[in-house]
C-alpha cells in the first residue's frame, strides 16, 4: 500500500505540466477549483472513515492519501476555471461519497471517482460547464469541440480559418495543454506506473474512428484524428483517467478492450451525441463493463 501511495503522488506530480499550461491559457482559476476540491476530499473521507470506525488512513497511506489528491486535481482541471463554489463542491462530494466510499473505500470502487463527480455536475449544471471563460489573452472562451459541432455548414478548413476557438490543429491553446498532459503521462508511462495498453487502446479507437469518419474535412466531418487528440480533455483522460487501476480490467486483453470501448464511446458522443465531449460518459460505461471485459480477455465468459 505504501508503494501505491507513492505512485499516486507521482501521478499528481505528472499532472503539473498540464496544470501549468492551463494556468497560462486561463489564468489561475483552476487553482480556485483545487482549493475547494482538495480540502473537501480529505475532510469527507476522514468523516466517512470515522463514522465507519475504520483507521483514519488506509494502511501505508501516511501522512496523506495521494489518490484523493489525484481525484481532486483531475476534477479541478477538468472543470472550467472560476466556477461558483457549489459546483466543485458537489463534484468532489460525489466523487468521494458516491463513487468511492459507497463502494467500500479505496480500491473497491467500480466507477472512476473524478468522472463520477464530473458527470454529475455536467448534467446538473450544464450551463455552468457549457462555456469556458475568455482566455488569458482575450480570445473566445468557446471550446473547439463546440465550435466544430456548430459551424453552420462550414468545412473543417473554413472553420479553422474563421473561428477563434480553433488553433492550428486542435483547440486554440488546447493544443499545448494536451501536449503538456501527454508529456506528464509519458513520464509515468515510461516509469511503468500506468497500464499502457489502456492508453493505446483509447487513443487508437478515438483516432481510428475519427479517421474513418473524417471524409477529407467536409461540412459534416467530425474532425481529424489530430484535432481530437489536441482538443478537449483527450490527453488528460488518456493518461490520467482511463488508467485508474481500480476501475479498468487487470487482464491485458481486457485492458485493450476497455481502452477501445472508452475511446469509441468518446468519439461517438463527440460526433453525434448531446454533449461536445463524451469522455466522462465513455469512462463510466467502460467502468460498468470492466467485469465483462476482464472475463472476455481471459476467455471465461459463460455461454
Amino acid at each position: 500500500m505504501a508503494s501505491s501511495n507513492r505512485i499516486m503522488w507521482a501521478v499528481a506530480l505528472a499532472l503539473m505540466p498540464g496544470f501549468a499550461a492551463l494556468a497560462w491559457l486561463h489564468g489561475w482559476g483552476h487553482l480556485q477549483n483545487l482549493a475547494i476540491a482538495a480540502p473537501l476530499a480529505y475532510v469527507s473521507e476522514f468523516l466517512c472513515r470515522r463514522l465507519r470506525r475504520q483507521p483514519l488512513l488506509p494502511a501505508g497511506f501516511a501522512p496523506l492519501d495521494g489518490s484523493l489528491m489525484v481525484t481532486a486535481l483531475i476534477l479541478a482541471l477538468a472543470l472550467p476555471p472560476n466556477l461558483p463554489w457549489h459546483v466543485p463542491t458537489v463534484a468532489i462530494l460525489a466523487a468521494v461519497l458516491l463513487a468511492r466510499q459507497a463502494f467500500g473505500g479505496l480500491g473497491h470502487n467500480l466507477f472512476n471517482p473524478a468522472m463520477t463527480g464530473y458527470a454529475l455536475v455536467l448534467v446538473s449544471y450544464p450551463a455552468a460547464l457549457a462555456e469556458w471563460p475568455p482566455l488569458a489573452d482575450g480570445q473566445t472562451g468557446a471550446t473547439a469541440l463546440t465550435a466544430l459541432r456548430h459551424r453552420e455548414g462550414l468545412t473543417v478548413a473554413e472553420a479553422f480559418r474563421q473561428h477563434p476557438a480553433l488553433g492550428r490543429f486542435g483547440g486554440y491553446g488546447w493544443e499545448w495543454v494536451n501536449a503538456a498532459f501527454a508529456l506528464g503521462g509519458l513520464v509515468i508511462g515510461a516509469l511503468g506506473l500506468i497500464a499502457w495498453r489502456v492508453v493505446i487502446g483509447f487513443l487508437a479507437a478515438l483516432g481510428g474512428l475519427a479517421l474513418i469518419c473524417y471524409d477529407g474535412g467536409g461540412s459534416r466531418s467530425a474532425g481529424s484524428p489530430l484535432f481530437h487528440f489536441l482538443s478537449g480533455g483527450t490527453m488528460l483522460a488518456a493518461f490520467f483517467v482511463v488508467t485508474d487501476p481500480a476501475t479498468h480490467p487487470g487482464d491485458p486483453k481486457g485492458q485493450w478492450l476497455f481502452g477501445a470501448l472508452v475511446g469509441s464511446l468518446a468519439f461517438i458522443i463527440r460526433a453525434w451525441g448531446g454533449y461536445p465531449d463524451g469522455i466522462a460518459f465513455g469512462v463510466l460505461i467502460g467502468n460498468a463493463a470492466t467485469p465483462l471485459l476482464d472475463a472476455l480477455g481471459r476467455g471465461r465468459v459463460r455461454r
